[in-house]
């Protein structure tokens, strides 16, 4: 699946169960795609951070505030052990692009619409970069420290997914 398909998934907050990276991606590509994923997520947060009442949107925000910073801080660890830097490419180009849309449609909603519309994407979202990184990027990347770090972060994403599912449920919004 070319990445045209993944950004549309993101940007509409869908769910995509067969997204895959860009064919050909080099480890630094890889490496800065999974790096903006983790920004755009912590911009997600800080958005619902700002605009919910609701505590369990809140501590969910809260959680995807620490875990990605501690993520994206872990990746730029390990490439300035390997003194390399990330490649920017078409894929993170278009997720950010995507993202910053979806915020935009975020920030117009308030109350319960908005803390709805935010679990609701981040369960779209986990699941969608879940199975990017188990299908695409782990299986492509060829340094190892890179896809440790990867199967690490995606035991963490596993968790976030499943968190949103409850929040999802929590708030019993409409699908």
């Amino acid at each position: 699946m070319k990445p045209f398909n993944l950004i549309c998934c993101l940007a509409a907050g869908t769910i995509a169960t067969n997204a895959a990276a860009q064919d050909g991606m080099n480890d630094l590509e890889i490496a800065h795609s999974a790096y903006v994923a983790g920004v755009i997520d912590i911009r997600y947060a800080h958005l619902a951070a700002a605009w919910t009442e609701n505590p369990t949107v809140l501590e969910f925000a809260t959680t995807m505030l620490r875990d990605h910073t501690a993520v994206n801080e872990a990746a730029l660890n390990l490439l300035a052990d390997l003194d390399v830097a990330p490649q920017d490419n078409d894929l993170s180009k278009a997720l950010l692009e995507g993202a910053a849309a979806k915020r935009e449609e975020l920030a117009g909603l308030s109350g319960h619409d908005f803390d709805c519309a935010y679990a609701t994407n981040e369960l779209a979202y986990h699941q969608l970069v879940n199975t990017t990184v188990k299908d695409s990027f782990i299986p492509a990347v060829t340094v190892e420290p890179l896809g440790e770090l990867l199967k690490d972060a995606l035991a963490t994403f596993r968790q976030h997914e499943k968190h949103a599912e409850m929040m999802v449920e929590t708030l019993q919004c409409e699908s």
